[in-house]
């Protein structure tokens, strides 16, 4: 007899939900991860009294009243709403697309100059059928648009030329003809109060959790500890490869401690020009408004992902997903494994529809 029903591979945000599922179920559970924390790509290192967001800036959004009132029932999350702002070649644009955006680009004030603007340049591209990443964006809002604040960014974002990315990629680009530095559309966001892992001791309050514990070193053992088995990592390892290995984008982290209380004066400013070989830098300070008399940035560097490095994220391109539906294929005969999560399921989610597809789980 197993002495486990469940075990989870992996204690980030979709292993750590569905684990505390599991036990408000009454089932008895272990998580695995073969990390030093849990948490996952949330996990905060505090420095200097600040909450670093250790993997990359990660700010909780959603428009679903259910999934934010879940995440408040454990800790409380601030105010804080995502405005980062771009750095071209030293000159400084408001993210997303707006009516500030496009003072600063043209000297526009209106909504009818700024269309106006976007409209000419469109035509002038003379692009009918977008057939790459490239003229999708041109198509979409113009020559000027993308050549500051899109390309430079998503060459080095994918490792390669918007030219030679497929154009689904970007189906639509957010364009909003009114003054709003807000990035997000969803009616709530924010971030927990004092950081993420508090959520995470939450989550895994009362269930038994192992870090520094991989678990293809001794697979037929863990295998053997429990009835059924949730798996998070990369659907591809779990297979040993056998159909060939997908690919990730991975990232890499430069942080310093500085001896002054504010930077930049933001959390996130991304570099969007090729010259500048990081995407963006974070201060993680103003995520939680704080005001300590030093401060933290990140450097973040986008890099395909490789043995020695972590995937982060999918390559959002024709012949991965093609692979990747293979292994779905494969992954849909399982009676007791549960894939779930960005790697196991090879899709981009948001933390919001991480949450939220655990919340409708059938278990």
């Amino acid at each position: 007899m197993s002495k486990y029903d469940y075990l989870v591979v992996g204690a980030g945000l979709y292993g750590a939900v569905l684990a505390y599922r599991l036990k408000q179920a009454g089932k008895k559970v272990l998580v695995i991860d073969k990390r030093s924390h849990v948490g996952g790509n949330l996990y905060c290192e505090n420095i200097e009294g600040i909450n670093v967001h250790k993997y990359g800036a990660h700010i909780f959004h959603t428009s679903n009243k259910e999934v934010w009132d879940f995440m408040n029932s454990f800790v409380e999350f601030n105010r804080y709403t995502n405005s980062p702002i771009a750095n071209y070649k030293g000159k400084i644009y408001n993210l997303p697309f707006n009516m500030n955006t496009f003072y600063q680009l043209w000297g526009v004030k209106t909504p009818d100059e700024a269309k106006f603007v976007i409209e000419n340049q469109r035509k002038e591209s003379g692009i009918t059928i977008p057939e790459n990443l490239e003229e999708q964006a041109i198509s979409l809002v113009g020559h000027d648009i993308y050549e500051i604040l899109i390309k430079g960014y998503t060459e080095k974002q994918w490792g390669r030329k918007p030219s030679e990315l497929p154009a689904f990629i970007i189906k639509r680009l957010p364009v909003r003809f009114i003054f709003d530095n807000n990035y997000f559309d969803d009616k709530y966001q924010g971030i927990p109060i004092g950081g993420y892992n508090q959520l995470f001791d939450c989550f895994l309050n009362g269930i038994d959790v192992k870090c520094d514990t991989d678990f293809f070193k001794n697979r037929d053992y863990f295998e053997s500890l429990a009835n059924k088995i949730v798996y998070t990592g990369k659907i591809d390892e779990f297979y040993n490869y056998k159909l060939g290995k997908l690919e990730y984008r991975s990232l890499r982290f430069e942080s310093e401690i500085l001896d002054m209380p504010n930077y930049q004066g933001n959390a996130v400013v991304n570099y969007t020009d090729l010259e500048v070989s990081y995407t963006r830098i974070i201060e993680h300070k103003h995520f939680e408004f704080g005001t300590q008399d030093k401060t933290v940035i990140t450097k973040e560097f986008s890099l395909e992902a490789d043995c020695n490095s972590e995937p982060y994220y999918p390559v959002n391109d024709k012949a991965n997903e093609w692979l990747a539906q293979q292994y779905r294929s494969l992954s849909s005969k399982e009676e007791n494994v549960l894939f779930g999560g960005r790697l196991a399921e090879y899709k981009y989610f948001n933390m919001d529809q991480i949450v939220y597809n655990v919340l409708y789980q059938n278990l």
